[in-house]
């Protein structure tokens, strides 16, 4: 509001930057800020200021005074003036923590394009496979160590360590997911089909049990998750989802062990699986998220 009225009024009376600064003794970049946001006049300055805009420092503030003939003390003015200062402050960290969301997300969609390149480009499927994988896990340590920029989670926060712990998990299962396709794609190892199909239920089995412990204490955020269109727009249903992964995840271990044994169509079960795990709270979480955007209860 200050600054506003700063640039108004200030043209009411015909007054440029430069000439104004003058009047008060400043230099024109002083005003300037004023009228950007960037800073607020001290007190004395104020009142001069609306001494030379021929104003009352009230109207100039945008505050109402409980005596509208009454001007606001200093004291008043002071507290008036640290208030404006503190949203200066909160407005700048904003700005700061934006710009440094947005560079991090940039590494990260650069690594994640790398990624993709080495894949695309490279010939060598053991050099493709570990250039694509370090691109990857380069990406993951990024977020991993701004977990609380991207968040807003502080690091005190309990719920820190359930977005460490998934992320951790993930570093380690794609590590272990580059080392085990380089060996294989080198022949250095070498798996029967059925060994192949035995590491692949572990595999998913391990993402499972994992992912269902974590999911639930997961706080609201766009980067971790069950990330769907849905999801990443509202922290209710971001958590009603995780909450049913979790309740989910379990039961469909023994399900999927038990068919994939038992089930010659190893594939299609492991597809199966996979489409209910992600499925079931995806439509549940959408049907709320439809129902709440649309004002009815669930």
């Amino acid at each position: 509001m200050l600054q506003h009225n700063i640039r108004k009024y200030r043209k009411e009376k015909g007054f440029s930057q430069e000439e104004l600064a003058v009047r008060l003794h400043v230099v024109r970049q002083t005003i300037s800020k004023w009228e950007k946001g960037q800073s607020v006049p001290d007190a004395a300055v104020l009142i001069d200021l609306a001494g030379v805009l021929e104003l009352p420092v009230s109207k100039l503030l945008g505050i109402e005074t409980a005596d509208r003939q009454t001007e606001p003390d200093i004291h008043m003015l002071t507290e008036e003036l640290a208030r404006l200062n503190e949203q200066l402050a909160e407005k700048s960290r904003q700005v700061r923590i934006g710009k440094q969301v947005d560079e991090k997300r940039g590494f990260l969609l650069f690594c994640s394009f790398l990624s993709m390149l080495a894949t695309l480009v490279i010939k060598n499927t053991v050099v493709s496979i570990v250039l694509s994988g370090i691109c990857l896990l380069a990406a993951i340590l990024i977020l991993y160590r701004n977990l609380a920029l991207f968040t807003s989670v502080t690091t005190d926060d309990l719920r820190m360590r359930s977005l460490r712990a998934i992320t951790m998990f993930n570093i380690f299962t794609i590590t272990a997911a580059i080392a085990i396709a380089a060996l294989t794609a080198a022949d250095i190892v070498s798996f029967s089909e059925q060994e192949e199909k035995l590491y692949g239920m572990l595999v998913l089995c391990c993402i499972m049990i994992v992912t269902g412990m974590i999911a639930p204490g997961l706080p609201f955020t766009r980067y971790t998750g069950l990330r769907l269109p849905w999801t990443i727009r509202d922290p209710e249903t971001f958590h009603l989802a995780h909450r049913i992964l979790g309740c989910l995840s379990l039961p469909l271990v023994f399900l999927y062990v038990a068919c994939a044994l038992t089930i010659p169509y190893f594939e299609k079960v492991t597809l199966t699986v996979i489409l209910l795990w992600i499925g079931i709270p995806g439509a549940l979480s959408y049907l709320f998220f439809w129902k709440k955007m649309h004002g009815r209860h669930f």
